[in-house]
């Protein structure tokens, strides 16, 4: 595999895990967690929310610019998998990181 597909799957990798991210951010409970107050807005929660699925849709064009489609899929199952993991992560030991995402 070429450098440049190596570098299309770190980014991949970098916007699952700032989508899932913003996607739990929208959420109430993640929000006063992370900021110690009531949830977000209804516009906020509704732009977290757009930002973090047009993020997971950018981290598949990137696996698909970087392999054949079935290898692609696999790959980005596995980094949503990961993402997924690292998130859960922050929010149980270092939630207060996720301020650095979207500040009050």
């Amino acid at each position: 595999m070429a450098e440049s597909n190596y570098s299309l799957l770190a980014g991949a990798a970098l916007l699952v895990a700032l989508g899932f991210a913003w996607l739990a951010l929208a959420m109430d409970g993640h929000w006063e967690q992370v900021h110690g107050q009531t949830g977000p807005s209804a516009g906020q929660q509704k732009l977290l929310r757009l930002l973090g699925g047009s993020l997971l849709l950018a981290s598949l064009a990137l696996c698909l610019l970087a392999d054949h489609a079935t290898m692609a899929a696999l790959v980005w199952l596995m980094l949503l998998a990961g993402g997924v993991l690292l998130n859960a992560l922050l929010l149980a030991w270092r939630p207060a990181w996720l301020r650095l995402l979207w500040p009050r």
